[in-house]
């Protein structure tokens, strides 16, 4: 069983307690303290973009590109949705949607199909060139995250995991519209 990750020492500091201390100095009077938890929330979702970008590229997609072939391979076989749904799914416009399909299909890794249900619409699913490179994509995604994880124990992650979806539970709640999955 892994050791659970050290305390890290009081005299540790990065990059974010610099930038919290000139705050401090500058403007004492700003209560300042949630800037601690999200600016590391933000430098470390740049560092996972950049990261996940430059190991993407080789593998022929985008980050864009990929959430539209993860999103069909989460709901299963037969990995086909239709547009408007993965939309939806995504949170993205009809016209980002059509942009990020119109590469895909040029690319070989997804197909649009006549969708039985209504004459009108189409079926998005992926090849099985889309399939295999949705397998390539997610093992490396993975990895990249389990890289950046990899300073904290299991314990330690599953805590961050949970106090994380408590904010946002309580904002989704709170949201206009409320964000849905």
């Amino acid at each position: 069983m892994p050791q659970p990750s050290p305390p890290l020492s009081p005299n540790t500091t990065d990059y974010v307690d610099h930038i919290l201390s000139q705050w401090r100095a500058a403007r004492p009077d700003l209560p300042i303290a949630p800037m601690a938890i999200f600016s590391r929330l933000f430098r470390l979702q740049a560092v996972a973009s950049r990261d996940i970008d430059r190991s993407l590229r080789p593998l022929g997609v985008n980050p864009g590109e990929f959430d539209v072939i993860a999103t069909l391979t989460r709901h299963g076989p037969p990995h086909a949705l239709s547009p408007q749904q993965l939309a939806e799914s995504m949170l993205l416009s009809s016209g980002a949607m059509t942009n990020r399909l119109d590469r895909l299909e040029q690319a070989g890794l997804v197909a649009r199909q006549p969708n039985p249900d209504d004459r009108r619409g189409v079926i998005v699913t992926l090849t099985p060139l889309g399939r295999q490179t949705a397998d390539a994509v997610l093992r490396t995604y993975l990895d990249i995250l389990d890289r950046m994880l990899a300073p904290l124990a299991p314990d330690r992650r599953d805590l961050l995991a949970s106090l994380l979806r408590d904010l946002l539970l309580a904002h989704d709640r709170h949201a206009p519209g409320g964000i849905r999955p």
